[in-house]
């Protein structure tokens, strides 16, 4: 249920971008899901010319600028790659796969850089990026979360005029199998590879119902799901409530239309939470603080040559409001870009525990042949040069979460007491002349 992804620190993976994580693989040294922002930061666009892909010949990469050549591959590595293969060749006890191994040396290359958040995409998984951050697929819309100590996959959320709502599913049920393949045998990213597929096929889901005991079968249809990444309502009182799951390319409209219609019935004061939101794109998360802030600074980044960009608000529709920003430890990237921008300003009041520490930027880049490389290419900084990372925000108001009706079925925010906390600073806000 809802509740439990509040309780209980577990690796999540949205069947779209994730919700509170992005869902990145870490070939070479594991697969789990890693805080990530997708960026399109890197100062001008950068242009690929391959000089040539024989072992030892150098490549050029120019940034219109600078000028790098490289030759990792000297005779001496080429011989001791040959080698090695030679030995698997001869007493390597299974069938190879060639495609497999070479993809194996680029992943090994990238993950040589030591930084986490590096990662080598063959054509396949880059696909899959893309598609990840759109929020748009084709599968069940269906939220999936995954215990990390049991492997134990189970449906975190079921999307409102979905496949997965439509076939009878429910949050909490345990997914047992997909398609005959055993649901602890991977990790929930890989899984959520054999329940996406094409428009209008059929996947067999078996389940195991928590609140009923029994076991049951699904034939779901997978069809064109476009998930919002944003839920709102109305707290009595007037205090609007918003949460954000991740930044998507979708999100800040979604935001927009959300504030809208809060701002339709008549709100006072807004929530913004963004617990467990890993981050996501950098330019949804400024489209939004530009629609809360008054002019001026909102991030900026700095890459190692020393190249500096940063991103403004208009101040043409800042909030008018009382705010209050929910954080936790993992909030991060782009949620503490907008966490750290409010704080800043003194615009509103942060509260909860203090944030994951992602202070860097990660940028796509494509290849000749359908893959691609995700590689840090700067830090960021708050509108008042504070670095965050591995450091994290502090809230203004220290509070670990507690959910205050242990005996409910459901998750609901009156039950909530960092959602309370936020709903009394406003109060007495709204009440100040």
């Amino acid at each position: 249920m809802d509740r439990q992804q509040l309780e209980q620190n577990q690796r999540t993976e949205e069947l779209r971008s994730a919700g509170a994580y992005e869902a990145e693989k870490k070939k070479g040294v594991g697969r789990g899901i890693l805080y990530g922002v997708i960026g399109t930061l890197l100062a001008g666009a950068l242009l690929l010319i391959v000089a040539g892909r024989a072992a030892g010949v150098k490549i050029l990469v120019t940034n219109g600028s600078t000028k790098v050549r490289s030759a990792l591959l000297d005779r001496d590595a080429v011989e001791k790659i040959e080698e090695l293969k030679a030995y698997a060749d001869l007493y390597y006890y299974d069938e190879i796969n060639e495609d497999a191994l070479r993809d194996g040396l680029y992943e090994g290359l990238i993950s040589g850089l030591g930084d986490k958040y590096s990662v080598y995409y063959n054509a396949e998984d880059n696909a899959q990026m893309k598609l990840d951050t759109t929020g748009k697929y084709y599968g069940i819309g269906a939220g999936l979360r995954q215990d990390p100590d049991t492997m134990v996959v189970s449906i975190s959320k079921v999307y409102e005029g979905t496949p997965s709502e439509e076939a009878g599913l429910f949050a909490d049920d345990i997914i047992l199998s997909v398609d005959g393949t055993e649901a602890t045998s991977m990790e929930v990213t890989e899984l959520v590879k054999l329940i996406r597929g094409e428009e209008g096929t059929v996947v067999h889901l078996e389940i195991y119902r928590t609140s009923t005991g029994e076991n049951l079968s699904f034939d779901v249809t997978r069809a064109n799901v476009t998930l919002p990444s944003i839920s709102h309502e109305m707290i009595e009182g007037g205090i609007g409530y918003i949460h954000i799951d991740s930044f998507e390319e979708e999100t800040a409209v979604q935001f927009e239309q959300a504030l809208a219609d809060l701002e339709e019935q008549g709100m006072k004061a807004l929530i913004l939470d963004v617990r467990y939101n890993g981050g996501g794109l950098v330019t949804s998360v400024v489209q939004i603080l530009d629609d809360i802030l008054p002019e001026g600074l909102l991030v900026y980044t700095e890459d190692k040559n020393g190249g500096r960009q940063e991103y403004v608000s208009s101040g043409n529709t800042a909030l008018a409001c009382p705010l209050a920003v929910l954080i936790n430890g993992d909030s991060a990237s782009a949620s503490e870009i907008l966490a750290g921008a409010i704080k800043d300003y003194e615009y509103g009041t942060l509260i909860g525990t203090t944030t994951y520490g992602k202070g860097i930027v990660q940028s796509v880049f494509q290849l000749e042949d359908g893959d691609a490389v995700k590689l840090t290419t700067a830090k960021y900084f708050t509108p008042k040069g504070n670095y965050i990372h591995e450091v994290g925000i502090d809230p203004d108001i220290a509070l670990e979460y507690e959910y205050l009706d242990p005996e409910g079925e459901e998750y609901e925010l009156q039950y909530d007491n960092q959602v309370q906390k936020a709903v009394e600073v406003l109060r007495e806000k709204i009440a100040q002349p």
